[in-house]
């Protein structure tokens, strides 16, 4: 049976009236397209100016979207939504770091959270961004095919072996990886790497995942190669789907620098090109696992009626649905209800470095065509049913 994305008494369920309240207030806020752009720019210069802001963010935006400032502060959220079926991903959020220790450190980070996924089965899945572990500027270099120097060739030596370090522990561990998507221009470095870590470490089942950011023309094509090396080569892929989250940046580099945007000229064409994608890989499920980080609700139903139409269990391993801690609950809830594989992105880590993020995530539901006033119309629906009920 479909799932019912109507359904606001599962959707929030874990939800507290003041939680819910405050996810109305929020959600408001972010619906006025001037006030998000206000507020980010007020509160980029509060913290650097380290005025005292990080209370106020940290009981209203923060606690939304985010599990805390570090994995002890996760734990009692990743438990209760577990006890509703529902998995999650741990992604520390710390972004806009540049100096070698700081890319050890997330190393570090990554590796821990593959000791904790391991023990836990609520987090089927650990998580890093390419650049969490090397400069996006040396990303870039070696994407542009520029020469590096001895130094950077070094550089860039290292940024191997850290990728080479996690992606082998996972492996040995038996732990799924899912790699995001970043910028275009540093992209290719980051998928060939991730190409080389599949051909490793995915002969006998996809434990290293890149993402395709389908809001770009080109990805479709790339995934085709990509399945074409895989049968050549005996590997399997696994495959993190999702619209993409840089448009704005894409498309303003585009204009400034006279090339063609990546990305596609419509949202209907990245609809239909996220969807060309999902298809595809249902119809070669021998060698793709599926990852659909999607907050489109058509897409998602259109995944689930693929599963039934080939007699794929709701429960398969070879395919999750992924959704961002404080989005999109009514459809998280609702699919782990029917028994489909259910995660929510919980991003965490220090305040302010998590700052990025937020904004990030303030900005886009703002820029989404009707993701707020959906968010909104739901959980107005809630609160009603709950005054009803009294």
């Amino acid at each position: 049976m479909r799932p019912n994305f109507e359904n606001t008494e599962i959707a929030f369920e874990l939800k507290s009236d003041s939680q819910l309240e405050r996810a109305y207030f929020l959600f408001k806020m972010i619906s006025i397209e001037p006030l998000v752009r206000i507020g980010t720019a007020l509160t980029n210069i509060a913290i650097k100016a380290h005025l005292p802001v990080e209370g106020l963010i940290r009981t209203t935006v923060f606690d939304h979207f985010c599990g805390g400032v570090n994995e002890k502060d996760c734990l009692p959220i990743i438990d209760n939504m577990y006890g509703n079926g529902v998995c999650s991903v741990l992604d520390y959020s710390a972004e806009g770091k540049s100096v070698d220790n700081q890319f050890d450190f997330a190393m570090e980070k990554t590796l821990e959270i593959l000791d904790f996924v391991k023990e836990k089965d609520a987090l089927p899945f650990a998580v890093f961004k390419p650049t969490g572990f090397g400069r996006f500027k040396l990303f870039e270099k070696v994407t542009a095919g520029t020469k590096l120097t001895e130094k950077e060739q070094a550089e860039w030596g290292r940024i191997v072996n850290r990728f080479e370090k996690v992606c082998q522990k996972a492996h040995n561990l038996d732990v799924s990886l899912l790699i995001d998507a970043e910028e275009s221009w540093m992209q290719d470095a980051a998928d060939d790497l991730v190409l080389d870590m599949m051909r490793k470490y995915n002969k006998e089942k996809a434990v290293v995942f890149n993402t395709f950011q389908m809001y770009r023309w080109d990805r479709m094509g790339y995934i085709i190669k990509l399945h074409e090396a895989a049968k050549e080569e005996g590997f399997k892929i696994g495959a993190k789907v999702v619209r993409g989250a840089y448009m704005e940046k894409e498309n303003d580099r585009a204009d400034d620098k006279g090339y063609e945007s990546p990305i596609c000229k419509s949202k209907r064409l990245t609809d239909e090109n996220f969807d060309a994608a999902i298809d595809y890989m249902m119809e070669h499920l021998e060698y793709f696992t599926i990852f659909a980080g999607t907050h489109n609700e058509q897409s998602t139903l259109k995944l689930v009626d693929l599963m039934e139409k080939r007699e794929v269990p709701s429960n398969d391993a070879r395919i999750w649905f992924g959704q961002l801690f404080g989005m999109s609950d009514h459809i998280t809830y609702n699919l782990a209800a029917h028994g489909y594989n259910s995660v929510k992105y919980i991003p965490y880590g220090p305040v302010r470095d998590v700052m990025p993020y937020l904004i990030r995530r303030a900005e886009e539901n703002t820029s989404v065509a009707g993701q707020t006033s959906r968010e909104l119309a739901l959980i107005t629906k809630e609160r009603k049913r709950r005054k009803m009920e009294g």
